[in-house]
């Protein structure tokens, strides 16, 4: 006997299908007919999701990608039309440039209704096609079950990312025959898995053998794809040193003998500078960004660069590449490394000691071990990374907060950090965070975040009282809008234009959300109320009275040389 559903009910059984466990989303009138089916899903013999209610539905998808970047699994948003979808677009994009699998479904007026400006009507598939790996309206109850399948193999195949799924009020209360959940796992023309060069390969490994000054570049596509073994056997058996960018930098344990640090406007001084001695420069699934390379022109100009990425997009985009191996560094990897010799560049690697040394007495132990003065946001990165012996997740907001945890932080395991790269987005740290809660729920989940990104979704404690999700918030508050002003000091004269920030009572928020809350002022408290912060089950706020006008140090300025980097800056 055929079994006749609603379009909505067929949405339900094919995120089950595609093993969909949890959902963070917002209702409205255009979505109401799936969240009545929700309903079901969510208690009793049907039981299938867990819902999170967030605030607004940026937190929606910023939560849906906390929980991806740390789970890897496709994060999942629902959200209402109008207003409801276009809140969802900066975490759209967001996950567009950091390659974060996800799949918002909004609702959407009848179809009879489209064009006439309907209540709460909005062209979703238009403004959002630019920036997602595919964006489709559902016509049709008969569509859902292929519409989920394909979004799903969409967002997670390949390079992963965001798909937009817009879904109108007459096909979620249509009917359909369901014949089972719909199997994608082929689109024409889209090839997620390019297969590799075997010459290319040759070529890579060729250059890699005879190579004096090797460099390993490593980014996020090594957690994307699972390689973190695979790297660990071509850096070990080529003994390469390696620079990971923000988004790669728990594809490596901090602890590597061969982890030379972070790369980038804000990382290690020693890896830029050795980035201009290198001759054979191996970037793997990063994109060459413009705060890894300062200067195109001048950037590594005396390496051969061999690029590895899974998206043929990314090869010469920025850097030129003499070498680009297409193609799952999952397979490129060790396909290169079975060609490799066993090798040994140990004075190559001793020559980055100098400058680290350099980096060492002039910016990090002044910023992590200060005597005296105001408390620094990198002494509290440090003690909170010490205290959890890097076996947590990091995650961050957007600015000098971002930087500094980044830097100082400690990473023994893979997905470990989760921030916004590419787009910058602040407010993304507080409901990321929330994601990672769910995405990782039995891992100590860290947000560090500055005063300016901490009431940019302030809402989201809402979400944090209601789910009671364990995040230890960490909120550095110097009363500014520290990387702003730290540009503005640097580049614009001093002219600090709006960058000075009267906060609130950040104790009395907490009372009423009823979240445990600590100040810290002076430094000699600081690791017994971190201490607290980390043993109080649930969630926790723990402000830290920050120096006002600190710095991130070292600085690659803007439209300057890697190698012109500032270790200091005097004003």
């Amino acid at each position: 006997m055929k079994e006749i559903i609603t379009g909505r009910e067929a949405l339900m059984r094919a995120l089950k299908a595609e093993g969909v466990d949890t959902i963070f989303g917002y209702p409205g009138g255009s979505i109401m007919p799936v969240y009545d089916s929700l309903y079901d899903y969510t208690r009793g013999d049907k039981k299938s999701f867990h819902h999170v209610l967030v605030r607004h539905e940026q937190g929606a998808v910023h939560a849906a990608q906390g929980y991806a970047r740390v789970s890897g699994k496709v994060g999942v948003s629902i959200v209402t039309s109008g207003p409801g979808a276009t809140n969802t677009l900066t975490g759209v994009a967001d996950a567009m440039l950091d390659s974060t699998p996800l799949v918002v479904i909004a609702g959407q007026v009848g179809i009879g209704a489209l064009g006439t400006d309907a209540f709460q009507e909005v062209d979703l598939v238009g403004v959002s096609q630019p920036i997602s790996k595919w964006s489709y309206q559902i016509r049709h109850a008969d569509d859902v079950a292929w519409a989920v399948s394909r979004a799903f193999y969409i967002a997670r195949s390949g390079r992963p990312g965001p798909v937009v799924l817009d879904f109108p009020k007459n096909a979620q209360t249509h009917t359909c025959e369901w014949t089972g959940p719909a199997h994608v796992d082929f689109v024409r023309s889209y090839v997620p898995y390019p297969t590799p060069s075997d010459e290319a390969i040759a070529q890579a490994a060729q250059l890699i053998n005879e190579a004096k000054r090797p460099l390993a570049l490593v980014g996020q596509g090594v957690e994307l794809g699972n390689a973190h073994q695979e790297l660990l056997e071509m850096i070990e058996k080529a003994d390469i040193p390696v620079g990971r960018t923000l988004l790669g930098l728990s594809a490596l344990s901090s602890r590597h003998p061969l982890n030379k640090g972070m790369l980038g406007m804000h990382g290690q001084y020693s890896l830029n500078m050795k980035t201009q001695e290198a001759d054979v420069i191996i970037a793997i699934g990063m994109r060459f960004s413009d705060r890894v390379t300062g200067l195109p022109s001048t950037y590594a100009r005396q390496a051969k660069i061999i690029h590895l990425d899974i998206d043929k997009a990314e090869i010469n985009k920025c850097i030129h590449a003499d070498v680009p191996v297409i193609g799952d560094c999952k397979v490129t990897l060790p396909a290169i490394t079975k060609l490799l010799k066993k090798n040994d560049h140990t004075e190559w690697k001793n020559s980055f000691d100098e400058y680290f040394e350099m980096e060492k007495q002039q910016v990090i132990e002044p910023a992590i071990h200060p005597t005296e003065g105001p408390l620094l946001m990198g002494e509290v990165v440090n003690v909170v990374a010490e205290a959890t012996k890097g076996d947590a997740v990091l995650v961050t907001d957007v600015g000098q907060n971002q930087m500094l945890s980044a830097r100082y932080f400690h990473y023994n395991r893979q997905r470990s950090i989760v921030t916004s790269g590419g787009l910058g987005t602040m407010g993304f740290g507080m409901p990321a965070a929330i994601g990672a809660t769910f995405g990782a729920p039995d891992r100590t989940v860290c947000m560090f975040c500055g005063d300016g990104g901490f009431q940019m979704n302030l809402q989201e404690l809402g979400t944090i009282m209601e789910q009671q999700a364990p995040v230890k918030m960490v909120l550095l508050n110097n009363n500014y809008l520290g990387n702003v002003r730290q540009w503005q000091d640097m580049f614009w004269e001093g002219h600090r234009s709006f960058t000075p920030m009267l906060n609130p009572k950040y104790d009395l928020i907490a009372r009423a959300y009823g979240i445990p809350y600590e100040l810290v002022v002076n430094r000699e408290e600081l690791v017994a109320k971190v201490q607290a912060m980390l043993t109080t089950d649930g969630p926790f706020i723990l402000e830290c009275a920050i120096k006002e006008d600190a710095d991130v140090m070292p600085m690659t300025a803007p439209g300057k040389s890697v190698d012109e980097m500032m270790l200091n800056f005097e004003g």
